[in-house]
């Protein structure tokens, strides 16, 4: 069985030093870690204060509403089986952290800046959030979400987000994370995989919408594909709510690429396979983790079949005991149903990364009552190392990436890794580190 590993006694050396030398001396408590190093007044973003009777609160800010309301429930639902396994059990009642029970607050980002701007606004204004897990779409925490939860020294860690925008060092919000890739790695290994020998294409043509997740990851496709000796033919940007994309789809069908590459979300992405089947018959379709949903396979129909999409290789968590043995049975029995989407595992372990930084820098103050450091929690999360995930191991870096070593699958649908196509091996796989992409 697969357990959380607790910080390298490095790490806590680490974030007590920060804590100690950060914080003035008010003689308190004599409880756990920095009991008595840390003036809750004073120190910056001050503690989360947790009574004797309270639970610890987490957020969440997720799409649980729209078109791509699978993606942030399947992260919903991982979030409250990591609440279950505090006790390192599945037994569907919630464990406790540090003898507190942890309570949830889901907030729906609706997969836009706007959402991400209230869903960011309300969780802020909770004093008595911990950390937050998400969001669901990069164009929820970009300058967004990051920003109004970050200026109130409140993590945000996320398990879906992949724009490279988020974790650029000239953009990173300090109190950003993600145990989701970077797209620059996914990117690349789509181009990869449409010009060798699976596709064999020198030519393709791209879709981006106005969101950071497409845009970055459009941008590291092309400029891999031409690196690789390929041709863009022509770029489109069209706007999500859109709902007739044949004039765009005309436009690039004049070139006649050999592929079509629009990791595009749900709603749009579904009507361009449907649009595409007549316009575009002889291209290569190939969409992303954006569009995994049984929703588009079902709303597409048929137009779907043959169509490929890139995505973390699920059937490299299954091979692991605990998620094939343990993690998947829990969510079926839980929730009825395979998982809805791909982010399942990497909102867990965020979840499970936040929970172990809090037992590193808790305070009991002898009285059943914790205090929690706002900044010793964000240095105890970004001090992670060797964190041994569901998804793999985890260490983040200080830019908030924390998925360095990602595979990274090309899936055929049908067979794609949604609910009832969880078990069809991916077409092909690579694996690479960020630093081969950076």
């Amino acid at each position: 069985m697969k357990h959380r590993i607790w910080f390298k006694a490095l790490a806590l050396v680490a974030v007590l030093t920060i804590v100690a030398t950060a914080c003035a001396d008010d003689g308190g408590g004599d409880g756990g870690p920095g009991a008595g190093e840390v003036d809750c007044a004073t120190v910056e973003f001050g503690c989360v204060e947790v009574g004797a009777d309270e639970p610890i609160k987490l957020g969440a800010a997720q799409v649980i509403s729209g078109a791509d309301a699978s993606l942030g429930q399947d992260q919903v639902n991982a979030l409250e089986l990591a609440i279950d396994y505090l006790d390192e059990s599945f037994d569907q009642t919630p464990g406790t952290l540090l003898d507190h029970p942890v309570e949830l607050t889901v907030e729906d980002e609706l997969c836009s800046a706007e959402g991400g701007q209230t869903a960011g606004t309300a969780l802020a204004a909770d004093t008595s959030i911990v950390a937050v897990v998400g969001t669901s779409c990069s164009s929820a925490a970009l300058g967004v979400a990051d920003t109004i939860l970050g200026d109130k020294g409140i993590t945000l860690i996320s398990g879906s987000n992949t724009s490279p925008a988020l974790t650029d060092p000239e953009l990173h919000n300090p109190f950003y994370a993600r145990t989701a890739h970077n797209d620059r790695i996914q990117g690349a290994i789509g181009a990869e995989f449409a010009l060798g020998e699976d596709l064999g294409a020198t030519t393709a043509a791209t879709i981006a919408d106005e969101s950071p997740y497409t845009q970055g990851l459009v941008g590291a496709f092309e400029a891999n594909f031409e690196a690789g000796g390929g041709t863009i033919t022509g770029s489109e940007q069209v706007n999500s709510e859109d709902t007739d994309f044949k004039p765009v789809l005309r436009s690039l069908a004049e070139q006649d690429p050999e592929v079509l590459y629009f990791p595009i979300f749900v709603a749009a992405c579904t009507l361009i396979i449907r649009q595409a089947q007549d316009i575009m018959p002889d291209a290569e379709l190939i969409v992303a983790d954006g569009c995994l949903s049984s929703d588009t396979l079902k709303n597409a129909g048929p137009a779907a079949d043959g169509v490929w999409a890139s995505s973390p290789d699920l059937s490299a968590f299954q091979s692991d005991e605990f998620y094939s043995g343990e993690f998947i049975p829990a969510y079926q029995e839980a929730f009825g149903s395979e998982p809805l989407a791909v982010f399942h595992a990497h909102s867990f372990d965020a979840a499970n990364v936040v929970f172990a930084a809090i037992e590193e820098v808790a305070i009991d103050n002898g009285d059943g009552s914790l205090s929690i450091p706002r900044q010793a929690l964000r240095d105890a999360i970004f001090a992670t190392e060797g964190f041994d995930g569901v998804t793999g191991t985890i260490t983040c870096l200080d830019t908030g990436d924390c998925a360095t070593d990602v595979t990274i699958g090309l899936f055929l649908a049908p067979g794609w890794p949604v609910e009832g196509g969880t078990d069809d091996p991916a077409v092909y796989t690579d694996t690479k580190s960020l630093d081969e992409v950076l």
